[in-house]
């Protein structure tokens, strides 16, 4: 083969790193473009059957090798060895990942859809019978009820979640009230006391019990409250958060499937969000929680009588919590954790989704973050510590042991995080920098699109608002997989407990009574910046798409850059400023 020399071209550039940049431009351009080191500095050569080479020797002001003729060498001496293996790794993990979500996702629906059409509703698949009065024995033939309300500052909804739980209907001598508040603020402490004083003069048995100290959070508050000596003659304890209002009738149709079934140990009832209207940021979270409580709630209910209690709007029957150990305060769920424990021993659970109850969504990004972190880091560290005890256990059988670690732990709590952020705001973004890495269209375009739709099925009302749900679910993925992360290593804030803000009506009361006057908001307060960091890379990716690309990436890439933009500025859901 014939081989020449063409002349070599100087350029001179004012910086090392536009140099760098100046590769990247024609190495994208012709993949015949590669970076070498020369006498000079650094020579972009370029390779072509009809030639031996073309060079161009840029030289620099001040230095022959600087940064950029550094990073230049590194990224050309590992892009093809290492950068695109190791990315072509990452893309067969997360395609992976994805059919393990879809398969769930299409066998939770299958299995939704034949209990739909076929299936019986609890109270026909267990017995169930109203309770009835006994003319021998009287109000003393009900069971004994217990009902805990464990509160921290709830200066909004105390009085709400008091004044339902003091409404229950039930003979009043067989139940007891207990109100469980750890607040540190003597105000709210003083308030509610008052409150529980109040009703009490009407004739309802509350207690309004304190410690003195917080240890274990919610747990501990729990625990603490099943050690009076008046809790040793209840029979069953229904638990609900401040901001819960459950209706009058909640113990008339939960408590006869403890009376007639003595395998149940748990009865859980359905969420009804009052405040899912107020901002687009509560209307995703709707579509979020629907989807939970229509499909995997009912799902484990009807195959295996296994689901995570939702640690409120419960009932309890008290034999089965003290069985499983009582309250552990060893992670952030604790009420999941009781609730394997509990399933462990071979005690049932039933999930009655025509039983709702009012409860509030948070409407600010700062307390949806929290919420989210707990609820994301806390199931990942409980199956790190339960799943060797989950596989060993005797007394449950093979299948449930296979839902129980593969599907309800690994797949929902681990997976469906991590391949949302890994996948579609990582890895997928970084394919427009390798065209030799490719991801196939039913991984990129058909499974998370069918995903995306049985996840809609919750809630139909809001299928218009499918798109906007997708790009928050992916902004919240950031939070949920570090979490995951900090949860399966414990590290960071693996046991940090922040409860939930509830605003109530404070809101309205505020906006109505500070119309004339503007509040100030300081920047520092709204911005986030892991968010605004995943942001400018999905930018960057998408401007480089638009550049170089030909597969059109850049459309999703420009909107979910621009989601994590507007999370990253704090223009999600409420902002509440400080008073």
């Amino acid at each position: 083969m014939v081989s020449f020399k063409i002349l070599t071209k100087k350029y001179k550039f004012n910086s090392n790193l536009f140099f760098f940049f100046y590769y990247l431009i024609l190495r994208a351009s012709n993949p015949l473009f590669s970076l070498n080191p020369g006498r000079e500095g650094c020579v972009i050569r370029y390779s072509n059957p009809s030639m031996d080479r073309l060079s161009f020797t840029p030289t620099f002001q001040g230095t022959s090798y600087g940064i950029g003729d550094r990073i230049g060498l590194i990224w050309e001496q590992t892009r093809e060895p290492l950068m695109v293996p190791l990315l072509k790794l990452m893309v067969v993990v997360c395609l992976t990942m994805s059919v393990m979500l879809f398969v769930e996702r299409v066998y939770m629906g299958i299995v939704i859809a034949l209990v739909k059409l076929f299936g019986r509703k609890p109270e026909q698949r267990y017995n169930w019978e109203p309770m009835k009065d006994d003319v021998e024995l009287g109000n003393s033939a009900y069971p004994m009820v217990l009902v805990q309300i464990p509160m921290y500052n709830e200066k909004e909804v105390y009085q709400l979640s008091i004044g339902a739980a003091c409404g229950l209907s039930w003979p009043s001598e067989r139940i007891i009230i207990q109100v469980l508040d750890d607040s540190t603020d003597p105000t709210i402490k003083d308030l509610v006391e008052m409150e529980c004083q109040r009703w009490a003069s009407k004739g309802i048995n509350i207690k309004y019990e304190i410690r003195g100290n917080r240890h274990g959070y919610k747990a501990g508050a729990l625990k603490e409250g099943m050690k009076h000596s008046y809790v040793k003659q209840c029979d069953y304890v229904a638990i609900f958060d401040a901001d819960f209002q459950p209706e009058p009738d909640f113990l008339w149709r939960t408590i006869p499937f403890l009376v007639h079934n003595p395998e149940i140990g748990l009865v859980q009832a359905r969420w009804k969000f009052v405040n899912s209207d107020e901002c687009l940021m509560t209307r995703m979270q709707e579509m979020s929680l629907d989807y939970h409580f229509t499909v995997e709630q009912e799902v484990g209910s009807s195959t295996h009588a296994f689901f995570g209690f939702n640690g409120t709007a419960g009932v309890w029957r008290i034999s089965a919590l003290n069985e499983a150990g009582g309250w552990k305060d060893r992670t952030t769920v604790e009420d999941m954790d009781l609730a394997v424990r509990a399933s462990l021993k071979g005690w049932k659970f039933v999930y009655v989704g025509a039983l709702k109850v009012k409860n509030e969504l948070p409407s600010t990004f700062k307390a949806y973050r929290y919420q989210q972190h707990r609820w994301s880091c806390g199931p990942a560290n409980l199956f790190k510590k339960m799943a060797i005890e989950i596989a060993r256990n005797k007394k449950v059988n093979l299948w449930k042991k296979v839902y129980v670690i593969y599907s309800f732990f690994f797949v929902r709590k681990i997976v469906a995080h991590i391949v949302t952020f890994l996948f579609y705001c990582v890895v997928f973004p970084a394919t427009v920098f390798f065209p030799e890495v490719e991801v196939p269209m039913w991984g990129a375009v058909y499974i998370p699109s069918t995903v995306t739709l049985l996840n809609a099925v919750g809630t139909p009302r809001s299928l218009h608002l499918l798109v906007f749900w997708i790009l928050f679910e992916n902004v919240m993925s950031l939070h949920r997989t570090k979490a995951t992360f900090m949860g399966l290593l414990e590290v960071g804030r693996v046991n940090e407990w922040v409860v939930t803000e509830k605003l109530g009506d404070a809101l309205k009361m505020k906006s109505s009574t500070k119309t004339s006057k503007k509040p100030r908001i300081r920047i520092g307060e709204r911005m986030h910046l892991l968010e605004l960091g995943v942001g400018a890379y999905l930018f960057f990716c998408g401007c480089y798409d638009v550049t170089y690309g030909k597969n059109g990436f850049f459309i999703y890439l420009f909107f979910q850059s621009m989601a994590f933009f507007i999370a990253g500025f704090g223009y999600v859901g409420t902002f509440v400023p400080n008073s």
